[in-house]
């Protein structure tokens, strides 16, 4: 497993009176197959955190072989207390063996654990294409598509870690 941090860049609207730092951290575990389709889901999720919160979090990157190795790590993670989520991001295709549903069906089941065993919210961008062919013209639609994953997850991430805000309902 590999990490590093990529802080967003802080604000004074955004940060803690008197320090510099990012109100909180967020994880983000990325599988390594298909790397440069999943790397575009990372990219779009910063860029969307920076845009739309700048300075609120620091985001601590985390590489895993694959998809299948995310669960542990996640739910170690979410675990921690340093977090304030757990944010997944893997591409699982068919290699002619179907074996790609179990490992994303077991995936998404043991992110679901991670999150209620940690009482803390893990999000997935883990998809599961129903075709995928190393062919140039799938190669840039599932780029695309994981830079549309990333700006969703972002978006998810973001409104569940706000601040609930009471919803008053007439009697």
């Amino acid at each position: 497993m590999n990490q590093s941090t990529e802080t967003t860049t802080n604000s004074p609207a955004t940060s803690p009176a008197s320090t510099n730092k990012p109100a909180g951290r967020i994880a983000f575990i990325q599988a390594r197959w298909h790397a440069e389709i999943v790397d575009a889901c990372r990219v779009s999720f910063l860029e969307t955190l920076r845009r739309d919160r700048p300075g609120a979090f620091a985001v601590d990157v985390y590489d895993v072989p694959g998809a299948f190795e995310i669960p542990l790590l996640a739910r170690r993670l979410a675990r921690a207390g340093t977090y304030r989520a757990v944010v997944a991001a893997a591409f699982v295709v068919d290699g002619g063996i179907y074996r790609h549903d179990f490992v994303a069906q077991s995936v998404i089941s043991g992110l679901m654990q991670a999150q209620m065993e940690a009482d803390l919210p893990v999000l997935s961008a883990v998809l599961t294409p129903h075709r995928f062919h190393e062919s140039a013209e799938h190669q840039a639609f599932f780029l695309d598509h994981f830079r549309l994953k990333g700006r969703e997850v972002a978006a998810a991430c973001l409104a569940v870690t706000a601040e609930p805000v009471p919803v008053a309902v007439a009697a």
